[in-house]
């Protein structure tokens, strides 16, 4: 059964790669302009909520490459990392919804983004605890949307710095 996980670690050394790195250009673009960043819960928090996905992609990853883990195992560990990065996107949607400046509809599509990963993270946990084979495709789909929705929000917040 351990062979399973054992396929997947090209794909999982790719996204340690592309994570890491991508989290050290976030960083990097945010850090120009951190006095006008941290002005703003709104844009710290979305920024925050971006790097933890990021962060949550790397993890998730790395565990892929632990020698003869078990998939059961693998699903506690993604369903144990995921926790905290949903609470920190919450938070994040939440700053978002009560920010004066924002509107109705605008509100929710914001917010959507780092929710869709999580959810793929939740479901790849769910499926690997109860031995579902799909559980590693839901992975790999939860850290390809990761990264998108990373840089989507990075992006936003960056713009909306220079606003």
């Amino acid at each position: 059964m351990t062979d399973v996980l054992g396929t997947w670690s090209e794909f999982n050394v790719a996204m340690l790669g592309a994570t890491a790195g991508l989290a050290g250009l976030v960083i990097v673009a945010a850090s120009v302009n951190v006095e006008k960043i941290i002005a703003s819960p709104v844009l710290v928090a979305r920024l925050a909520a971006a790097l933890a996905t990021l962060l949550l992609t790397l993890i998730v990853s790395g565990f892929g490459l632990f020698p003869e883990l078990e998939p059961f195992w693998y699903g506690v560990a993604v369903l144990c990392v995921s926790l905290p990065v949903l609470v920190i996107q919450g938070y994040a949607s939440y700053r978002v919804q009560v920010d004066p400046e924002r509107h109705g509809r605008q509100r929710i599509l914001k917010s959507i983004p780092g929710f869709i990963c999580l959810a793929c993270y939740v479901a790849s946990g769910v499926m690997l605890l109860v031995g579902h084979p799909a559980g590693l495709a839901f992975t790999a789909i939860a850290a390809l949307t990761a990264i998108a929705a990373a840089i989507l929000i990075s992006w936003i917040v960056l713009i909306e710095v220079l606003r």
